[in-house]
């Protein structure tokens, strides 16, 4: 008896022992997977995973002020950016629910200027509307008047005034853009009567009781240096940059936003504790009705019956992934920043996390949510290209390509991208700018990156023919000509380089 109570008294022990350890075992995992990220240098922000409404596992890293070292911290606010998407759909899709208005009715039914009769609320709300981009309405006026700041207010007679045609037919195709919740922003505040800021406050962030999430548009974000308790997003505007700046404090970046302060798809900053009140008011049915939400979580069909390319429901997008059940979300993405919430509906689990240095949140908490649930997922590896970029600065090309060669070995801890190396040589040779900055060339560590590419790719008909552009912009024609040869042999369809080729040999 004694032998078999010993015996009873140790199994349960163990028992007791391995249950809390199993629990342990998935945030262990989750961790050493967002470790290796922060040790790479690959996440600066904030995670959140939780399973049925209860946080699992949470972590932060890097810093919300990256010239001041201040951290980032699970309390700090960062932008949301198109998740606003999301509780602007809400609003819409409240309204339904009130009989205020039908989705499947034309725009123009309660907009009357609205000039597209074809175009329905529900065109809108799952980015099937076929209109194009705001700028292709705005431009035209900022190109006469620079120092015109465009509002909601602006976007409808501008719409209205001269009829761009669409770019599709509506329902044919799918493309996602801001001008569609544009539009459904003017709409919430027609029918409801409300400013669209009010709107949400009241209907939305209140029912959740979101107490730490604030209407600020993008145009203010960006133009702000003051902003509390926030995480900046920060950029790194070249590829062989060692240290983020912060987006607001570049010129063009700024003035751009100032210029469209449109609201109703990017205007809320929130904090991960929050957006955890969000899922579980949508959870509990306090936002919108179980027979709505289930809906909007279903990918719209096209004309031709097919789903909408990107799985586009009513304000939110399905994972074509079911293997651990069904999963919808939404990203959020501004400049230098990107953020996004999963939600499992299946087992009832959540992932929120933002990145203040515009690394892929969707495809981090996608790989997140899988190890949740017991999937494999393989570690981070850094970035062989960047550690490259970093070396041949500091070191110059001979010590730099011996330290790739010695570290590609390393196949566990490093990886190297032919289309990396590729835009790193680009980034030295300095041509392309797209944040109008003071022009930097540096041609040496141009070219010593274009030959080391073609080296390490030789069969790359794209590897050729950049370094024979960069050769071609430092007057080497004769060498250019037989990278252009080369890469045109690899790809005989390749245009450009047919084009440069035969502009050399007639200059000659």
């Amino acid at each position: 008896m004694l032998r078999i109570s010993r015996v009873f008294v140790v199994a349960f022990f163990i028992a007791l022992v391995m249950a809390p350890a199993s629990a342990q075992t998935t945030a262990q995992r989750l961790d050493r997977f967002v470790t290796k990220l922060i040790e790479n240098k690959q996440f600066s922000g904030s995670i959140l995973v939780a399973e049925e409404g209860k946080t699992v596992y949470r972590k932060s890293a890097g810093y919300a002020v990256f010239s001041k070292r201040v951290p980032n911290t699970q309390a700090i606010s960062f932008p949301i950016a198109s998740l606003s998407k999301t509780m602007t759909a809400i609003g819409i899709l409240q309204l339904m629910e009130q009989g205020k208005l039908d989705i499947n009715l034309p725009v123009a039914t309660y907009l009357p200027s609205f000039p597209y009769a074809q175009i329905t609320v529900r065109h809108l709300l799952s980015h099937t509307s076929g209109l194009p981009p705001y700028n292709a309405y705005l431009n035209p006026l900022r190109a006469k008047d620079s120092s015109k700041v465009f509002t909601n207010a602006d976007f409808l007679p501008v719409v209205a005034s001269g009829k761009n045609p669409l770019i599709y037919s509506p329902g044919e195709k799918g493309n996602y853009d801001n001008v569609n919740y544009i539009v459904l922003a003017l709409l919430l505040e027609r029918l409801s009567g409300l400013p669209y800021a009010d709107y949400i406050q009241r209907y939305v962030l209140e029912p959740a009781g979101m107490k730490h999430t604030r209407f600020m548009p993008l145009a203010q974000q960006f133009n702000t240096d003051t902003i509390a308790n926030f995480a900046y997003p920060h950029i790194y505007l070249r590829a062989y940059d060692d240290m983020p700046t912060r987006s607001n404090t570049v010129p063009y970046i700024r003035n751009y936003w100032k210029a469209f302060a449109l609201t109703g798809f990017g205007d809320y900053i929130s904090t991960i504790e929050d957006i955890l009140l969000y899922d579980k008011a949508l959870d509990e049915n306090r936002l919108l009705k179980a027979n709505t939400l289930r809906e909007a979580h279903q990918p719209v069909l096209l004309t031709d019956g097919k789903p909408h390319p990107d799985l586009f429901g009513l304000g939110w997008e399905v994972e074509s992934d079911t293997s651990m059940g069904q999963v919808v979300y939404h990203s959020g993405a501004a400049i230098s920043l990107s953020c996004v919430m999963m939600r499992n509906l299946t087992r009832r689990q959540t992932v929120i996390l933002f990145d203040n240095t515009h690394f892929n949140a969707h495809e981090v908490g996608t790989k997140l949510l899988k190890i949740l649930n017991g999937q494999h997922v393989e570690l981070p590896k850094k970035s062989l290209a960047h550690l490259y970029g970093q070396t041949l600065l500091k070191q110059g090309s001979t010590e730099a390509r011996n330290e790739l060669t010695r570290l590609k070995k390393d196949t566990l801890n490093y990886y190297l991208s032919e289309q990396e190396v590729n835009e790193l040589g680009y980034a030295f040779l300095g041509n392309s700018n797209p944040y109008h900055l003071p022009e930097s060339h540096k041609y040496g560590e141009a070219l010593a990156t274009f030959k080391l590419n073609i080296d390490l790719f030789p069969t790359s008909w794209n590897a050729y023919d950049s370094y024979g552009e960069a050769l071609l912009v430092k007057g080497n024609k004769q060498e250019a000509a037989m990278m252009y040869e080369k890469s045109i042999k690899l790809n005989p369809d390749n245009k450009g380089g047919i084009k440069a080729l035969e502009a050399i040999r007639n200059e000659n």
